[in-house]
Order: C-alpha cells, then structure tokens, then sequence
C-alpha cells in the first residue's frame, strides 16, 4: 500500500514510519518539523514538508493518490493545553478536519488514528475499558475526543475505514529512532537524563497515593509493540466503521518502580526528590488491551518494565544530544 504518516518526524511517527517501510509499503512523511526532527524520517520515505491547517497543501500530498493515512500529527502538552485551549483545539482538530476533507475528495479509505487514554480523565475503573465514560480533564484530552466523534460521524457518514488507539505512556526506542522532545515531560527519559548526568534529579510529584509504594501508578508500552498495533489497525478497520481500541500492559508501574528500574539498568545513582502531588493526578492510571488482543490478536512483545528502560538508554547513550 502507498500510505501517508502525518507527524512522521516524531518519536511515535518515525518509528511507525520506519515499520511501514519494513513491511513494504510505500510511505510517505507529513510534518512541519515544528516538534518533529528531519534526522528521525526513516530511510526509503518521502518528506512532504507542510502543515494540516494549511488545506491546499494537505489536499495537494494526498491528490498523489493513497490507500490509507496513519495520523500522529499534534499538540500533546497537557500543561500547555490547558494555557493555550485555543491553539490546541485549532491544530488538532481543525488540522484533522483538513485532513479528512482531503481524504474524502481524493478517495482514501483507511485511516489509523493515534488517539489517547487522556479522553477517560479520572477513570472509575482500572484497567480502564474502552467502554468508560469518556470525561477529559484538560483540553489536549478534550481535543483528542473531538476528533475521535468527528472521525466516528465521517466513518458513518462516506464509508471510511477508520480507527483510533489510545493509549497513556509511549517509552523505549526502535534501532536508530528515539525519544526526544523539547522540553522534556515524560518521565522514563527524565529518570535517564538524571542518571546521564545531564539533570540533577528527578521529582517525585506525591509519595502517599494509596498505592502500593505511595507514588502514582501509569501504564507503559513499548514502542515498537505500539507500532505494531498500527499496523493490525490499518488493515483490518472494516469499510464505514469507526473502532476505538485501548492499548495498555494491563497491570502498571509506579513512579518509585520506574526510578528503581532505571538504576537497575544505568548502573547509576539516580537522584529522587519527594515532591507534592499536582493537581488531577490519579492514583492509577492503566488501559485494559483485552478488546484489542480478542479482536487483532494484537499483544505486547516487550511489556517488562526493564526492556523499555533498557533499549531507551542504549539509544540515549548513542544520542546524548538527541537529534542534534
């Protein structure tokens, strides 16, 4: 297939990207390299270079004629989600909307949506079923479940193949393609840099959850296995039906297992400062996988903890500057 990854600079888009041309598809990257890096699009694709809000531009790459379009392009900050409501819903959603007029005018039938567990807020049941109500608790979840109602309706409505992820924590590395994000938020990477020297410690935001060390359980996933899971999704997504699928390891890691882990696998000392918990974080947060692996049979390769620090070190020690 002749396949479309928007975002495919990024640290999840070039890793799905790199499994499509492994596979034998045609792909070709979309992205604006405002957060992505040009050093991360794989070998063997295109760089269509652009924006999602610019509509003459999106409609222009996909008049080259696609069978399907896996979209990873958007804004992910919580933090800034919730300063910049505006700028988040307009890219992620009226980017979205560009992109699916596209799709409908030049005829592809098949998309994958990277979309997220966020959508569920503060869950009432952990693991967290694709049946729970869905109440965000911040705009980029908010924005996330947009676009997930607005790829439903245009399934229904023109007869698109479609399907959306979610899922919370993305960690590990695939060969030559890692995590670096500017700044930096998610914690397995800012564990490593506190053991690579380049940070002087990590935070422990909240010591006393009821859990079963007191600090915050969130669910990890590999992300080749999370490529993987793209790949199942894009083929098997039936004609005029929206799936949602939850990607999850079913049991969790607390913040306290993350930072023991890492220094199990660095060798080094890794500093962790006690610090108060921050507003809306729940005790657990863990997507069940159950409906996925009965559907796609659809399982993680790689769900130990240990697996996931191990190969995002390696790729942090090959790349101490990320990209750069």
């Amino acid at each position: 297939m002749k396949l479309l990854v928007t975002g495919g600079a990024g640290y999840i888009g070039s890793v799905v990207a790199s499994q499509l041309v492994e596979a034998g598809h045609e792909t070709v990257v979309l992205d604006n390299l405002a957060k992505g890096h040009e050093e991360a699009i794989p070998g063997g694709t295109q760089l269509a270079r652009g924006d999602l809000l610019d509509e003459d531009f999106v409609r222009g790459v996909l008049a080259e004629g696609f069978d399907g379009v896996l979209h990873f392009a958007a804004l992910s900050l919580v933090a800034e989600s919730v300063e910049q409501p505006e700028r988040y819903f307009r890219n992620n959603v009226c980017g979205t909307l560009n992109l699916l007029e596209a799709m409908g005018e030049t005829g592809v039938s098949r998309l994958v949506f990277s979309s997220t567990a966020a959508v569920y807020g503060e869950p009432e049941e952990v693991p967290i079923p694709e049946t729970a109500p869905t109440v965000p608790t911040n705009p980029y979840g908010a924005s996330k479940l947009a676009v997930d109602g607005l790829i439903g309706a245009v399934a229904r409505a023109r007869g698109l193949a479609a399907t959306s992820l979610r899922y919370f924590n993305v960690a590990g590395a695939s060969a030559r393609f890692g995590e670096d994000h500017h700044p930096e938020t998610h914690l397995i990477p800012l564990v490593l840099q506190a053991a690579a020297g380049t940070r002087d410690s990590v935070k422990l935001f909240g010591i006393d959850y009821p859990t079963r060390d007191g600090t915050a359980v969130r669910d990890y996933i590999h992300i080749e296995d999370l490529g993987r899971a793209h790949l199942l999704a894009l083929e098997a997504a039936p004609s005029g039906e929206h799936r949602v699928y939850n990607l999850g390891n079913g049991a969790g890691f607390s913040v306290l297992e993350v930072v023991e882990a890492a220094r199990r696998v660095t060798g080094r000392h890794i500093e962790a400062v006690e610090a108060p918990r921050r507003a809306g974080d729940p005790p657990v947060l863990v997507a069940s996988s159950e409906k996925i692996q009965g559907d796609l049979g659809w399982a993680p390769e790689k769900p130990e903890l240990e697996a996931m620090i191990s190969d995002a070190w390696s790729w942090m020690q090959a790349h101490p500057n990320g990209y750069q």
